[in-house]
């Protein structure tokens, strides 16, 4: 699988050993930065990669900031990308299968390095159920589309 990561400063530490880990998982993975560990503001990093995911040129992104929460948050403002912050194998496992997630953030402060490897596992191997959940992620997708003027405010009341 050809995956994009990057981090900001406070992820830094976890992102070169996380994509040395993929790609000993034999995953193809383009660092799309930063550099260095210079105080810089995770969501450049972030629309990077998401927007690589948007485009196709990547199947995946996988972005690490101090606890995961901003960098996706960023990330998922991308039309086309369905980002979320995880921080267990289990949650990465259900935003895979129930929600087809394919960028995630990771805390590089809260979560080690061990337990990202094994959340990244979950997330890279896990397939999207479809079924019932398809309606779903349509649903959140519609948010993408300028037209979409929202769910009435008297919708299921």
């Amino acid at each position: 699988m050809r995956i994009a990561i990057a981090s900001d400063h406070a992820g830094f530490v976890q992102k070169d050993p996380l994509a040395e880990y993929l790609r000993s998982q034999g995953h193809e993975v383009v660092d799309m930065g930063p550099a260095t560990d210079e105080r810089c503001d995770y969501p450049d990093f972030a629309d990077k990669v998401a927007r690589a995911v948007a485009r196709g040129d990547v199947e995946r992104g996988v972005l690490i900031c101090g606890t995961g929460l901003g960098i996706a948050m960023a990330a998922d403002k991308v039309p086309g990308v369905r980002a979320t912050p995880i921080q267990t194998v289990e949650f990465a496992q259900l935003a895979r299968e129930h929600n087809d997630a394919n960028v995630i953030g990771l805390s590089g402060r809260f979560v080690s390095l061990e337990d990202n490897e094994k959340i990244l596992d979950a997330f890279l191997t896990t397939e999207f159920g479809g079924g019932r959940h398809t309606g779903r992620v349509e649903k959140i997708m519609r948010e993408d589309d300028p037209g979409f003027a929202g769910v009435p405010a008297d919708f299921g009341i």
